[in-house]
């Protein structure tokens, strides 16, 4: 019986191995979806950079700008 004992705890012990390996890997996958946000900042970083653009002939008042800005960053 003492045989059995140390089998199951050691199918336990592979088992638990199993499960660590699994979630590191599925961490090691998870930061190559972070790079599908990057398009979202350079998309903003561009948007920025047309009222700066506008701002810069004229087209925009300093007060326009800052508000467009603020709304494109979110704040």
């Amino acid at each position: 019986m003492r045989g059995r004992g140390i089998a199951l705890v050691a199918g336990a012990r592979m088992g638990q191995a199993r499960a660590e390996q699994a979630a590191a890997q599925q961490q090691a996958a998870a930061p190559a979806a972070a790079p599908a946000a990057a398009p979202a900042s350079t998309d903003t970083a561009a948007e920025i950079q047309k009222l700066a653009d506008l701002h810069a002939s004229g087209a925009l008042t300093d007060e326009e700008f800052a508000a467009m800005k603020k709304k494109l960053l979110g704040l």
